[in-house]
């Protein structure tokens, strides 16, 4: 791939990669998992190996099967997998800074391969956005091979479970790796009060509303976190005004 290659020699591209190594396998259980419950759901090979790479986001996913297995309205799909994605888009906002010299269409692509563990490694080891050409070939380059690793990761195990479905028995439990690998890039995200506070209510939302039809029970958690975090960050006081 031309986007790739004009980076893979840069040594941070090597450095994104293996600093996303150790999440590559719970990445992958998690990707096999998904492959098999799309097939196993309904849908053709075709189907499955379409939603892989066309929407290339386990959790949104995940969210969308059993509602298009159920018969939901479009409309209802189309929202689960809005809000559960987000997240994505404070992700750009805040990667916008480091990738505003690129083209829109390298833009594009950055914004389609960069998944959750890439912007948490990004956004540890870059604080603030280059002021060198060189420094912003560096940031590119280090998210381009994070990128790389997380996304072949996910497409080859997911591919793997499309075609695998009927040999691989659900009851292995391998979905169990990705679900550990996602908490752990939530308890990396939650450096701030704030953000604590999210996780807690979000999924204290999500238990108290499981009973309501078509996992709507996320799309409360997001909406009653969202809420909830807006209006705290409005009333609470800012540092050094005086009531």
């Amino acid at each position: 791939m031309f986007f790739f290659s004009r980076l893979n020699r840069h040594p941070a591209f090597v450095q994104g990669m293996r600093e996303v190594s150790p999440q590559s396998p719970g990445i992958a259980a998690w990707g096999l998992m998904t492959g098999v419950a799309m097939v196993k759901s309904g849908m053709s090979v075709f189907e499955a190996s379409a939603m892989t790479l066309l929407v290339f986001a386990g959790s949104s996913q995940l969210a969308a099967i059993p509602l298009i297995v159920a018969g939901a309205p479009a409309w209802v799909i189309l929202a689960t997998g809005f809000c559960v994605n987000l997240r994505f888009v404070v992700f750009s906002l805040h990667l916008r800074a480091f990738l505003i010299h690129l083209p829109r269409w390298q833009r594009m692509l950055h914004g389609y391969l960069t998944a959750d563990i890439s912007y948490v490694l990004f956004a540890r080891k870059y604080a603030h956005p280059a002021e060198t050409a060189e420094g912003r070939l560096e940031q590119e380059a280090y998210l381009a091979g994070n990128d790389f690793l997380n996304w072949l990761s996910w497409i080859v195990a997911s591919f793997a479970g499309v075609a695998l479905a009927n040999l691989i028995p659900t009851a292995w439990g391998l979905g169990f790796a990705g679900i550990l690998c996602l908490l752990g890039i939530q308890c990396s995200l939650a450096s701030s009060r704030m953000r604590i506070l999210s996780s807690v209510v979000a999924g204290a939302a999500a238990v108290v509303a499981y009973s309501l039809p078509l996992k709507l029970n996320i799309v409360v958690a997001i909406a009653v976190a969202v809420i909830l975090c807006l209006t705290v960050e409005k009333v609470r006081p800012v540092p050094g005004v005086k009531a």
